[in-house]
């Protein structure tokens, strides 16, 4: 079983392609990285086993990536999702 965790990235003005790019390509455990609005540049989904160090995957995979000036990290816990139709 693994652990969802969304984590929001701001990245240095205008290398947000490049941090997407990056992490897509040499982040293990990367599931989907969004371009988005607002306060956050992107917004990547990690599967993560479920034994796994959040804070440190968080730390040393992703804040220590080129370009990437803050993060801010979602934990989740159940997912919901839709029933499959016969």
């Amino acid at each position: 079983m693994m652990t969802a965790i969304f984590v929001f990235i701001k990245c240095e003005l205008g290398y947000a392609n490049d941090v997407a790019a990056d992490l897509v390509d040499n982040v293990e455990n990367v599931s989907e990285v969004y371009s988005t609005s607002g306060q956050h540049d992107l917004l990547a989904k990690f599967q993560l086993p479920k034994d796994a160090d959040i804070g440190t995957f968080v730390t040393k995979q992703v804040q220590t990536r080129p370009h990437i000036r803050d993060t801010f990290t979602v934990i989740t816990f159940s997912p919901f999702l839709p029933s499959k139709s016969a």
